[in-house]
């Protein structure tokens, strides 16, 4: 028989087929759990974006095409004219200079609001982990404490100290206080990302010799990088988007881009200019959007390592 089977061609054992890859059978891209998901995302997503959508295509339309056109169409050819009105010569109340000394302003206030206020925050979190002291718990709670009364209440003392120190009307007020009340949640930040780092680093730079600021400076700050960012974005966004603190203490003179988009939008001179209004919108807001979209991912990471430990 198996001399048949040879003469004939057929081979005298069919091969074995090898064993394909064992495990769990991989899982369709687009099940329902997914699906949700992501409409729900996608929906929300549209949602915010919505309104940035509606104030760049009304600032790029000439005023006819806005009055008689519709207000979600496309603008029929792009025009800049209004961005560079609402930069240089919108009227901002009795002057008519646009945006640009408002946003020189806010520079000024912002740079050294932030580094301060992060600086002092950082070495308050650094102390109140590692270098404790004698009612350095209580210390803590009543600066956390600070940050739940709300800025209104504050305002007539702080006017009044301000007034006394006789730096009221100017830009070094509105640093002061910017940087008086980014203090709590930012050493909250800071003591929380302090104490989830190992110990052991610092008592071996203890051990070694090292002092309280070259520990700081040496050893916390080069591993504090998305802690860092994440106070970064806290700060520029609440001190660039503030309105209350530049209208109260910085005068008519020093008067922070926030406060000039107030009186660009609530002008009562001429007719309303809604293309110059969104523009000086858009314009308002880039500098945080900027910096939240470049750090966008060291901001996720220092959220997570500074609030969830401690």
């Amino acid at each position: 028989m198996s001399q048949t089977a040879t003469m004939s061609g057929a081979p005298a054992s069919a091969p074995v087929p090898e064993a394909g890859p064992r495990g769990p059978k991989p899982k369709p891209f687009f099940t329902p759990k997914r699906i949700i998901i992501y409409t729900t995302l996608v929906f929300f997503s549209l949602y915010f974006l919505f309104p940035l959508y509606i104030m760049v295509v009304t600032s790029m339309k000439t005023m006819p095409e806005i009055r008689f056109g519709n207000i979600f169409a496309l603008p029929s050819a792009l025009n800049f004219d209004a961005w560079g009105r609402a930069w240089t010569s919108a009227c901002t109340g009795l002057t008519c200079n646009g945006l640009s000394p408002g946003f020189w302003n806010s520079v000024k206030i912002t740079i050294p609001s932030t580094i301060v206020s992060i600086f002092i925050a950082a070495v308050n979190g650094y102390a109140l982990v590692n270098w404790r002291f004698k009612g350095s718990e209580i210390f803590f709670s009543i600066l956390i404490f600070g940050s739940f009364i709300p800025y209104q209440v504050m305002l007539y003392p702080l006017v009044m100290i301000t007034r006394e120190m006789g730096i009221f009307g100017t830009l070094p007020a509105v640093i002061l206080i910017h940087t008086i009340f980014g203090m709590p949640i930012l050493t909250l930040l800071f003591r929380n990302y302090f104490a989830s780092l190992p110990q052991e680093l610092f008592k071996a730079a203890r051990v070694d010799g090292a002092g309280f600021w070259r520990i700081f400076f040496e050893i916390m700050l080069p591993m504090s990088l998305p802690i860092f960012v994440v106070a970064l974005i806290l700060q520029v966004t609440g001190i660039w988007n503030d309105f209350l603190f530049g209208v109260v203490f910085a005068g008519t003179q020093n008067l922070p881009m926030t406060v000039q988009l107030n009186n660009i939008v609530n002008s009562a001179q001429g007719t309303p200019e809604y293309n110059v209004n969104m523009a000086a919108t858009v314009l308002t807001g880039l500098v945080p959007l900027i910096i939240y979209f470049v750090s966008g991912k060291l901001f996720v990471r220092g959220v997570a390592a500074g609030a969830v430990k401690g």
